[in-house]
């Protein structure tokens, strides 16, 4: 499938897509609220960020737990209820009165069923597209989320001065209520891709059913670790120039849009595989240069190039799924969700680490260069030929 006519034409592309987009946008909105309302309460910028981003350090609890439900959950049943739960969860957020711990006690609730949620969302885009459609289903998920978060954060700063903090919570409640009408309304009834009970230890056995698979522990780490390690790059935009920040990352933004859109559209088949390593080392080598001190049209030109390399992610993803049998495809796609995120914020640690000891441009090349690093180690783990044989043996477990 290379054309985007022929993307929305498939039956339930469009409302899945439809329900993604609001719930991303509800997501973006309410984070940005929250974050709001916490710093009015606590002053601390601290608290602030973390209820702005505390969702996804708390994937990781999912991802440990109830993970396994992304594959053993009917896929209509699973998204509809899942997006009523984020929407009643962000309208007791906007409860007045409600202590600062029970606000974070349902951010830690919530981000751990939302690792279940891009399970089931990513695995039912799986079966509602063909193999080789895929690729350019997801690039055009991750490009309309880039798109959502852009116009949420300018969105959600208006409705906060218009309505107030807990006011647009309630907005943002909303929004998750009308994503889950439309996943309701507009997808079609499934049964859910794998048998048995959803469960902490069925959560881990398919965990290492998944995990035994040399090549696709190759392809997750090569998923986790180069992006993660970039990320915190990108955290140390701040403190490398506070003034042009929102620059680089606007600048970083069009080039990952433009990554996504060259390989989901127009990159033929037979130049995937080749690729992959080579974006990856795209990620990282534009910013070794940030070592020279580049001012700020250069640094931008740079960080739009480096950002081009995120297409590799795509890639991967569509490796990670001709390596994966169908009924494992939802927890396989919900723990390179969850670790890649684990890793981002590691990256963004690693990146401030360095760069308190040093300076934000060593820090920045720091980084950089341990994400070329690791590139090169996995390289040669990433050579194809074992998909078939890897979900077939898989297959016969399930």
């Amino acid at each position: 499938m290379r054309s985007y006519r022929k993307l929305f034409r498939t039956g339930e592309f469009t409302p899945l897509f439809l329900a993604s987009a609001g719930q991303a946008m509800a997501q973006t909105v309410s984070g940005l609220a929250l974050s709001v309302l916490v710093y009015q309460q606590t002053g601390s910028a601290l608290l602030s960020s973390l209820a702005m981003f505390g969702t996804a350090f708390a994937q990781v609890v999912g991802a440990a737990t109830v993970l396994s439900g992304a594959d053993r959950l009917p896929p209509r049943a699973a998204m509809t209820v899942l997006s009523l739960l984020f929407g009643a969860g962000t309208a007791v957020q906007a409860v007045p009165g409600l202590p600062v711990w029970a606000v974070f006690g349902v951010l830690l609730g919530l981000g751990a069923v939302g690792s279940v949620s891009g399970g089931v969302r990513y695995g039912l885009l799986n079966e509602v597209l063909t193999r080789d459609g895929y690729l350019l289903g997801r690039s055009v998920l991750n490009i309309s989320a880039g798109v959502v978060q852009i116009f949420g954060f300018a969105l959600g700063g208006a409705l906060v001065t218009v309505f107030s903090a807990r006011g647009t919570l309630l907005l943002s409640a909303g929004l998750y209520v009308l994503a889950a009408v439309v996943a309701g309304c507009g997808l079609s009834s499934r049964p859910p891709r794998g048998s048995g009970r959803a469960s902490i230890a069925e959560t881990w056995r398919t965990h290492a059913r998944i995990w035994s698979s040399v090549p696709r522990r190759y392809v997750y780490l090569a998923l986790w670790v180069p992006n993660g390690l970039i990320v915190g790059v990108e955290s140390l935009y701040v403190p490398y120039s506070p003034d042009d920040a929102g620059l680089l990352f606007a600048f970083g933004a069009v080039g990952m849009l433009v990554g996504d859109v060259v390989a989901g559209r127009f990159l033929p088949a037979r130049w995937r595989e080749r690729l992959t390593v080579p974006l990856c080392v795209l990620l990282a080598v534009p910013y070794l240069l940030f070592s020279l001190s580049p001012g700020l049209p250069v640094a931008l030109a740079l960080a739009t190039v480096a950002t081009f390399g995120y297409a590799a992610g795509l890639l991967l993803q569509e490796r990670l799924m001709a390596l994966t049998p169908d009924a494992l495809s939802g927890q396989a796609l919900g723990l390179h969700s969850s670790g890649m995120l684990t890793m981002q914020g590691i990256g963004a640690a690693v990146a401030g680490a360095v760069a308190e000891l040093t300076s934000p441009a060593t820090g920045i090349v720091v980084t950089a260069a341990a994400s070329l690093a690791a590139t090169l180690l996995l390289a040669p783990g990433l050579g194809g030929g074992a998909a078939a044989g890897d979900a077939a043996t898989d297959l016969a477990g399930v």
